[in-house]
């Protein structure tokens, strides 16, 4: 569904994305994965056209979405749902108004039929009777799940996850990891994944692709990932300080 070929971009003179070379499937889990600063936000800031590379190019199907204007990439980002660090929830908008703020933005739909579809994408992330709650009477835990709701509100085709269990302890991560695969196999959509999160990311990935310096430097399955003898795929699936990898 995606393919990315040769993506740089610099900001200033710090290189952050050094030629990436990666292919998305459609229908699966893809988890990329590296160290904090690595580019991971950049890089799915490119998918969603937030930003634009210095060269390279992204392939959507058989469009090249590195190269569409702003207008025309407004329409293609509606294939797109988001589900931002922390959630990004609306402070002074209650639950129900933040789930259905993309419907009253992006469809004709009314106040009726905007609710019944609310309700039914939070009784899909385990969330019932909280519509008119406000963001503040929630837990972490339950911001990310409205987080998503919102995200898979316009049924896209493709949901993008920035770092989901940041912030959340170990128990409230694992119920996040089941809520991801739990949506993905019930909407057979394509989720992204980027996280430094390495239980999550054996939990749900059918392909993981590590991030390094710029560049995806190893990629496959769960198992060969977990087989991978390149040292420094080992010392960040290990967690050791020492290793390839700098410690700054």
């Amino acid at each position: 569904m995606i393919e990315i070929k040769d993506l740089r971009k610099s900001f200033e003179s710090k290189v952050v994305l050094d030629g990436v070379d990666l292919t998305i499937e459609k229908g699966k889990i893809t988890v990329i994965i590296g160290r904090s600063g690595e580019g991971k936000s950049v890089l799915i800031k490119h998918i969603i056209g937030l930003l634009r590379p210095d060269s390279g190019k992204i392939m959507l199907d058989d469009v090249e979405i590195t190269a569409l204007k702003e207008r025309e990439f407004n329409g293609m980002r509606k294939r797109f749902g988001m589900l931002f660090q922390g959630a990004a929830l609306f402070d002074s908008m209650t639950v129900s108004e933040n789930v259905g703020f993309p419907l009253v933005e992006h469809t004709d739909l009314n106040e009726e039929d905007v609710l019944k579809i609310v309700k039914e994408k939070l009784r899909r992330v385990g969330l019932e009777g909280v519509e008119d709650l406000m963001p503040a009477e929630l837990s972490g835990g339950m911001k990310k799940r409205v987080g998503l709701a919102r995200a898979i509100v316009m049924d896209p085709e493709i949901v993008l996850f920035d770092e989901p269990t940041a912030g959340l302890d170990p128990i409230m991560s694992d119920s996040i990891g089941d809520l991801v695969l739990e949506t993905q196999r019930a909407l057979q959509t394509t989720y992204i994944v980027i996280t430094h999160d390495i239980t999550l990311t054996y939990k749900i990935a059918d392909k993981i692709a590590m991030l390094h310096e710029g560049r995806i430097i190893e990629q496959g399955s769960v198992e060969e990932m977990k087989a991978n003898r390149n040292p420094i795929v080992r010392q960040f699936l290990e967690g050791r300080a020492q290793g390839p990898i700098k410690v700054y």
